[in-house]
């Protein structure tokens, strides 16, 4: 156990009157990966930050989501500095095979397309959340909140005021006599996720698709070695992913029309592992099914805006997208980068951190690259996800291409390694 735990305060002074001042700088809503990062990268910043998030610390580190990690989110956690704790307890992939069905021929990436000595990383929801809270906990200028949620915002011309309400342990609340807070602030962040109430209560509309299909994911341990090794098996059906965790353990993501999905959740374990093997092949021997199996339905969603006035959205909050590539959580480090940065070069200039026209900065940033990722991850699914004899002759031509032409082979492993658009300050290595 941890000498030290992240800090976590559940009474406040309210802050009445304009007149008084601020409470926080930055109040960010959402204590995930991509809040906690972004209060993390404020660190030496001078500003003041709270972090309001509805569960508790033990309830967010339980969660059991598996994320691909981009070269480019390795080094924004390096220079943030929580990097050296994190690496050691998740696993580096060295080798990316790319798969089109039946077809045999294979795309290989090495690292030495990129000079690198590995390709990425693949990590467990657990220790990226628990080494980040460690990391908070010895920041002066962040507060935790929590377990609280928001219960209203006002946004006034020179600050927003939120108003939060405590939770139990167990993310209840006794409306008529849970204790609440009122704090003031320059700017509010939310990061609460794809369903992000402070993002509907602000009348911000989003765009997008909830897809045809719904993800399975589980944790398998194989029989011979993964190698280090991440696959992404286009099936006629969808991209069906093979990430290596630490232990010789893999990270299962599986894509599927939502009937199939359906029908493959309530098989019991015997049986869902023989269909899993159909599609994972005899590469890694037998396979033992580790833990429980979870599905979501797959969507895509772009914000129509990331900034307001007193208010952004980064990650999830502002946008979602396919599984295939596992660029979700990827883009939300890139917003943290890009929006830190904005933020830190304002506060020195001593203008306004608030106001809309400085988070335009932020937004112009984020926003074209972030679609270009959604377009990205769209069009992989839609064009490999069929039978149409035309796209298939021609996604198998694009394979070939990928193979054999190193321009295009060098791209692509860029784009999803992190390396193509605007890098923030923080990635600089």
């Amino acid at each position: 156990m941890r000498k030290n735990q992240p800090t976590v305060t559940s009474e406040l002074t309210e802050a009445t009157s304009p007149n008084l001042g601020f409470d926080y700088d930055i109040a960010i809503v959402g204590g995930g990966i991509s809040g906690a990062t972004l209060a993390a990268a404020l660190k030496d910043s001078g500003l003041k930050v709270a972090l309001i998030e509805a569960l508790s610390q033990a309830a967010a580190v339980s969660r059991q989501q598996v994320y691909a990690l981009t070269l480019l989110t390795g080094q924004i956690f390096e220079q943030i500095g929580v990097w050296d704790k994190i690496l050691p307890k998740i696993n580096k992939f060295t080798q990316i095979y790319l798969s089109d069905a039946d077809h045999s021929g294979i795309v290989q990436f090495y690292p030495n397309d990129l000079n690198r000595d590995h390709l990425g990383y693949v990590a467990e929801h657990g220790p990226v959340i628990s080494e980040l809270q460690a990391f908070l906990n010895d920041c002066p200028n962040v507060t935790w909140i929590c377990p609280a949620e928001v219960v209203k915002v006002d946004y006034q011309p020179d600050a927003v005021v939120i108003e939060a309400r405590s939770l139990s342990e167990d993310n209840s609340a006794n409306i008529s006599d849970a204790p609440r807070h009122k704090i003031r602030a320059r700017l509010l962040v939310a990061a609460d996720g794809k369903k992000s109430q402070i993002r509907e209560a602000a009348g911000i509309s989003t765009k997008g698709w909830k897809y045809w299909q719904s993800c399975i994911t589980t944790k398998i341990k194989p029989e011979k070695s993964h190698h280090n090794i991440a696959y992404e098996k286009f099936q006629y059906s969808g991209p069906f992913a093979i990430l290596p965790l630490p232990g010789n353990r893999c990270n299962v993501v599986w894509t599927v029309p939502h009937a199939e999905a359906k029908a493959l959740a309530e098989l019991d374990d015997r049986e869902f592992l023989a269909e899993l093997k159909k599609r994972y092949g005899d590469l890694m021997g037998e396979l033992e099914l580790l833990g429980n199996r979870f599905v979501f339905q797959v969507q895509l969603m772009q914000s129509d805006r990331y900034v307001k006035h007193r208010l952004a959205l980064i990650g999830d909050a502002a946008h979602c997208c396919h599984p295939v590539g596992g660029q979700g959580l990827n883009m939300g480090i890139r917003d943290v980068g890009a929006i830190a940065q904005v933020l830190i070069n304002a506060h020195k200039k001593g203008e306004d951190i608030g106001s809309e026209k400085i988070l335009k900065r932020y937004e112009s940033w984020r926003k074209l690259e972030n679609l270009t990722i959604l377009g990205f991850t769209d069009f992989l699914d839609r064009m490999f996800s069929n039978k149409w004899l035309p796209l298939v002759a021609l996604r198998r031509l694009g394979l070939w291409l990928l193979q054999n032409v190193r321009p295009m082979k060098l791209f692509a492993l860029r784009l999803m390694t992190g390396q193509t658009g605007r890098h923030p300050q923080l990635a600089q290595r």
